[in-house]
């Protein structure tokens, strides 16, 4: 017989211990039931909680995963002001705004139809632009 079989049967056989407690007198006392098990599971440096009552069990655990879902490394970190300069937020603001704007490329706002030919002139010379830089660079 394996040792889980022997450890069953030894259960199977024991007897039961309902027996009531003595006090020093000995006097049989019986032991009241609580009423509430409060589970509480601990995260960090917390304390566990005092009962509430005297028929209240309160059973704390302390656990080494963090209470949030998501890693600390994978959490959004905000960026407040010092860390966010004004030139990339006026940057931004002209990226989003750009296609109403006139002068932009787009069907959307006023003056898009000169907008298109000005972005293609733009195209055109920031080509020609690093074309000369290519070629500059060729012995």
């Amino acid at each position: 017989m394996s040792l889980v079989s022997l450890s069953l049967a030894a259960l199977l056989l024991a007897p039961a211990q309902d027996v009531p407690g003595q006090d020093a007198a000995g006097q049989e006392t019986v032991e009241q039931v609580p009423t509430r098990i409060r589970n509480v599971i601990l995260y960090g440096d917390a304390e566990c909680p005092p009962p509430q009552s005297e028929d209240e069990i309160v059973v704390c655990a302390e656990s080494a995963e963090s209470p949030y879902r998501i890693p600390e490394r994978f959490r959004e970190h905000d960026q407040t002001g010092a860390s966010t300069s004004w030139v990339r937020r006026v940057e931004v603001i002209e990226e989003v705004n750009r296609a109403s704007l006139p002068g932009g490329c787009s069907t959307i706002g006023m003056g898009g139809q000169s907008g298109c030919t000005r972005e293609m002139l733009r195209q055109w010379a920031q080509e020609r632009l690093e074309e000369e830089q290519r070629q500059s660079q060729v012995p």
